[in-house]
Formats: C-alpha cells, structure tokens, sequence
C-alpha cells in the first residue's frame, strides 16, 4: 500500500497494482511461471486497453519474469501494440546460472544455493541457454530493442550484490543497442535494497527511499498529468 500512496502523492488519478502470485519452486518450474506473468499481463491489458499506461515492475525472480516477460511479448504477432510503458526492474536475477554471479562480503544471498534453484527452475541444462528461461544469455541486440517498453528500461540494484556483475552486463548490452535505460545503482547496498529497506531500515524516511525513487523515475515516463498509471 506505501506505492500506492507514494503514486497518488505524485499525481496520478487512479492508480492500481496488479500483484502476480506465482508459483515458486520446487512446486513448479518452467514455462508454468512465465505462462502465468503472460496470463496476468493479458489479464492487466483487458482492462487497461492502452498498454502504454501499464509500468511493470518486479525484485528478483519476479524482475527477471519481466524481462522473460517482455522478450515473450516482443514475439507475438503484434509486439508494438502489446509492450508496456516502462519496466522498472529491482536487482533482477539476469542469468540463472553463471560464475559471475559470486558471494559478496555484504550480500545476503548465496550464488551456490541460487544457482541450485535456478537450475530447478529451468528443469534441464538446455533450458539455461534460452533466453526467456535465463533473459541475460540474450544477446541479440534486435530482440532486446523489440523488447524494450516504449519508455525503456529502469535498473535499481546495490553495489554490492551477487547480480551485480550481470545486471551490469545487461545494462550495457541494452544501451548498446539503444535502448533508453534509467540506472540508480545504490552504492554499498545488497540484493533488492528497495524492498528489504521496507522491514528493516531504521526510519520512514529510509524506508521508503527506494520507492520514492522510482515513484519519480516513473512520473518522468509516464506523465500522471496526462494519463492515470496501472501497474504489474
């Protein structure tokens, strides 16, 4: 609910989060994850009409089920009428299995164990090297400029997290193929800093730092003045 606060305050109308719950492994594993993030989108669209108004946004597995997303959509048979209108894209885990995703001093995470239920998730060693499994072995520059939303990309992440090698790599890959991307790394911050702030930083203030951040990045690509803004 603190979002939706912070994107009333910042103007819009009549905001509304879709939130996607899908099922976690070991009780499933892929394609039923990104099966269910397309359901939920076309859910989302039925009643937006104007995908242009839709953010996505996601930490984690839920950011990397974005992108996953977004190369799907870029597919179909009618890829500019189905993109969103920005994703905003929280320490997204862009390559299941890689050796630069490594323990850091401060990180909470555990490269061993993600890497263990990362393999689960795609459910075979083939299954790692596609891209809508694994988003950040895609390096086929084309795919990601169809991908892109019409207002581009925003990466927030720390410093010092696991994903930090890849996020970085697939940061500039987009850039290189040109698309527009927004990038708030959080210096001396781990995995998902914007969420786990929400439990455990000390004051208000703190707390909701990493969601007033993105509250403004969003306003400057979807205008609340113009149109209202639905979430996923």
């Amino acid at each position: 609910m603190a979002w939706l606060t912070l994107l009333r305050d910042a103007g819009y109308r009549n905001p509304a989060i879709f939130a996607l719950e899908y099922t976690l492994v070991p009780d499933a594993r892929y394609p039923i994850q990104l099966e269910q993030t397309v359901a939920g989108y076309d859910h989302v669209c039925s009643i937006v009409k104007d995908p242009s108004r839709i953010c996505l946004a996601g930490d984690s597995a839920g950011a990397t089920l974005q992108l996953s997303l977004l190369l799907h959509l870029s597919r179909s048979s009618e890829p500019i009428k189905r993109r969103p209108g920005f994703a905003t894209l929280i320490s997204p885990w862009a390559t299941l299995v890689t050796p630069k995703n490594r323990d850091t001093p401060s990180d909470y995470l555990n490269a061993d164990s993600l890497h263990l239920y990362g393999r689960q998730f795609a459910g075979s060693q083939a299954n790692l090297k596609d891209p809508l499994v694994s988003p950040g072995v895609c390096k086929d520059r084309d795919w990601w400029v169809r991908a892109s939303p019409s207002g581009g990309f925003c990466f927030m992440y720390g410093s010092e997290e696991v994903f930090g090698p890849e996020v970085r790599d697939l940061i500039a890959l987009l850039r290189r193929s040109g698309c527009a991307v927004r990038v708030r790394e959080e210096p001396g911050q781990v995995h998902a800093w914007p969420v786990v702030s929400l439990f455990l930083a000390d004051t208000q203030g703190e707390r909701t730092k990493g969601l007033r951040d993105l509250t403004k990045i969003i306003t400057r690509v979807i205008d609340p003045q113009i149109i209202q803004v639905d979430g996923l």
